[in-house]
Parts: structure tokens; C-alpha cells; sequence
């Protein structure tokens, strides 16, 4: 049996027209971290930070699945079948993993389509603006959030993630910047555990010299290319 954990970022949903969090015209130009990203902001300014959000959320309706995604959906459907495991981690709050048949993902960052009730901590799916001030549809507060790691929040599934990375053989980073952590230390951990590592980005990340191998270009030729490689 083959246990595979694929760490996907920012980099694999921008063929999908998803801005990235550090290109010039990302997301985030335009608003310092600390005014849509952190609890504090949430707290002082609630009306930017949802606008900042619905905006978001309403922006994938406009993006579909690329290659990549649909090449892991591929190899999860292919190697689970034959007894295998293979789970996405992933640091992106889209939801393109899922629409292009992936059903094993964790979202360590949340997700944009999911609103997290401060009042009562239940989460709710969520396809509309939040702005408005909506009520949760569990406690009835008006107390609704984006469903989202800020800075300075603890990201989800943690416990999860590294009992996968305690056991995986093979731990590929995919459309990573290797800056962010405690993702970015995800390769030295399994690594070190004794995972076969592998890198498949854009360009060398931060933490390209901690992988056994890498492969630069585009996720979308990159990742069905690995996936064909690998089920052949």
C-alpha cells in the first residue's frame, strides 16, 4: 500500500485565474494584511473585511478546475481504488479540488464557501455575501465570519495533516512559495520520516534544496505529467 500526501498552494489555482497571495496583482494589493487578514482587523472594521470577502467568494463562480486539479482527482480515483491512499492538503480556500472530483482534501486555511459562526463555532456552507449580516443558521446570532485562517489563528486539521505525514512514503509540494509555515515545513518533516520529497512548482521555491527532487513550469503540464509518470 502507497500513502501519498499532495500539498497544493496558491500556484495550482492560478491557472484557474485565482490570484495568488504574493503576485504584483494578486488578491492583496491594494489592503495591508492587517486590515482584511488578521481578527483584529475583523473586530475594528467588519464592513472592509466582509466586502474584501464576498468579493472573493463571488469571484469563483467565475473560475473553473485546470489540469492539475483534474490530474489529482485522477490519481486519487485510480490508486484509491486499488487499495491506496493519497490526500490533498491545501492551503487555498477555493473549492476547485472538490468541483474537479477530489473527495480527500483538507483545507488547512478554510474555505471561502463555508461561513464559522463566532457566537456558537458551527460552521455552515455559504455561497452568498456576508456583509449583510446574515444569521447563523444554527444559533441565530448575527455573529457570522468567513470561514478563513487568519494571521495569528491556529490552521486547521493540524493534528490530521501530520498523522498523514508520520506515514506517507511520497510528499509532493505543488504551487507552493515555501515561505509560509508551518506548511513550508512539511517537506522536512515527512523527509524526515522517511518520505520520498518532491517539488513541482513554477519556479524553485523557498524550500526547493529540501526536496529530493524538483520540477519547474506550469502546474498544468507539470502535475498530469507526474501523474501519468506515476500510474504508468
Amino acid at each position: 500500500m502507497t500513502k501519498i500526501v499532495i500539498l497544493t498552494g496558491a500556484g495550482i489555482s492560478a491557472e484557474s485565474g485565482v490570484p495568488t497571495f504574493r503576485d504584483a496583482n494578486g488578491l492583496w494589493e491594494g489592503y495591508e494584511v492587517d486590515e482584511v487578514a488578521t481578527p483584529r482587523a475583523f473586530h475594528a472594521r467588519p464592513d472592509v473585511v466582509h466586502a474584501f470577502y464576498d468579493a472573493r467568494r463571488a469571484a469563483l463562480e467565475g473560475v473553473e478546475p485546470n489540469p492539475a486539479h483534474a490530474a489529482l482527482a485522477r490519481l486519487e480515483r485510480t490508486l484509491v481504488d486499488a487499495g491506496h491512499h493519497v490526500l490533498v492538503v491545501t492551503q487555498n480556500v477555493d473549492d476547485l479540488h472538490e468541483r474537479a472530483g477530489s473527495s480527500r482534501v483538507l483545507h488547512m486555511h478554510g474555505q471561502l464557501r463555508s461561513a464559522l459562526c463566532a457566537a456558537c463555532g458551527e460552521r455552515t456552507p455559504w455561497t452568498s455575501a456576508l456583509a449583510h449580516g446574515p444569521k447563523c443558521p444554527v444559533c441565530g446570532a448575527p455573529e457570522l465570519r468567513p470561514d478563513v485562517v487568519w494571521f495569528g489563528e491556529m490552521p486547521y486539521e493540524m493534528d490530521r495533516i501530520f498523522a498523514a505525514l508520520d506515514e506517507a512514503d511520497l510528499f509532493v509540494s505543488i504551487g507552493t512559495s515555501g515561505a509560509v509555515y508551518p506548511a513550508a515545513g512539511f517537506v522536512q518533516y515527512a523527509a524526515a520520516r522517511g518520505a520520498r520529497t518532491l517539488e513541482l512548482n513554477l519556479e524553485p521555491s523557498e524550500g526547493t534544496h529540501w526536496f529530493h527532487e524538483a520540477r519547474h513550469g506550469p502546474a498544468g503540464l507539470l502535475v498530469p505529467e507526474w501523474v501519468d509518470q506515476l500510474l504508468s
